[in-house]
């Protein structure tokens, strides 16, 4: 069943139908060439999903009759937060589809002191709508409920300010090694609790002791994601899968350890 995101706006409760218009109206006509009559998953960014029956394939407008409101929603029901150091190459782009498919709620990319890259507002502007674009076909393919949003760049004072809000928020560090207490901070997340959850992924050559010592001035917990060097690209989609996990088997009355 092939799924679209539309806006609140376009999901009319009333008559039991929805309406999609932009870019998906063509990919919908003359790509995927779906018929009056066939199915689709609707999804309005809010958390609501709608399994809907096509009517109408305009030039303008795809219209569609609600045909299930109860579409069992994809959503964690804990917010992950992905805190990204800039990386170099397009490795962002892989590290955000591949977070959106893991469940992250936001991206947030932060230059901090050694990230290589550097994107003057101009450049960071034109790179977030591509990783926006990126997002919102990742959450098509893993049939999220929402886009997830790639926030713009942000500073790593700003990062951390943005972070502070959150319920938990957590820093790999490579040379913190207790795998004890790592494994105590991943027990204490429970959906009763925690809403949600910040990480913190330093870039190529990770995070300088200056930044790792302002995150403990915040309140945030340093953890090990275990004796081997993780790549920027792996580390932040390792603890994403591991929390996802979690929480996952907690909704399901399971243990994960």
């Amino acid at each position: 069943m092939y799924h679209f995101f539309v806006t609140s706006e376009n999901v009319d409760l009333v008559n039991n139908k929805t309406y999609i218009f932009g870019s998906d109206v063509n990919h919908i006509k003359n790509v995927l060439r779906i018929k009056a009559g066939e199915e689709i998953l609707i999804s309005d960014g809010l958390g609501h999903d709608y399994v809907c029956e096509v009517e109408e394939v305009n030039n303008d407008c795809i219209v569609s009759g609600i045909t299930d409101e109860q579409f069992m929603g994809t959503e964690l029901p804990v917010k992950l937060y992905l805190f990204q150091g800039l990386p170099k190459s397009d490795k962002m782009e892989l590290i955000i589809q591949k977070a959106c498919e893991l469940g992250a709620f936001e991206i947030i990319p932060v230059a901090t002191k050694r990230a290589v890259v550097k994107l003057d507002d101009k450049k960071a502007k034109k790179k977030t709508e591509r990783w926006n674009s990126i997002a919102e076909s990742a959450a098509k393919q893993s049939r999220r409920s929402i886009i997830p949003v790639v926030k713009e760049p942000m500073n790593y004072k700003e990062a951390l300010s943005y972070a502070k809000d959150l319920d938990m928020v957590l820093i790999p560090y490579e040379n913190y090694k207790d795998m004890t207490e790592t494994k105590q901070v991943i027990d204490e997340i429970n959906t009763e609790n925690i809403k949600s959850i910040g990480i913190f992924i330093g870039p190529e050559g990770g995070f300088e002791k200056e930044e790792v010592d302002m995150a403990d001035d915040c309140g945030f917990k340093r953890i090990s994601l275990g004796k081997r060097i993780l790549r920027t690209e792996t580390a932040g989609l390792m603890i994403l899968s591991v929390i996802g996990f979690k929480i996952e088997l907690e909704n399901n009355n399971g243990s994960i350890l």
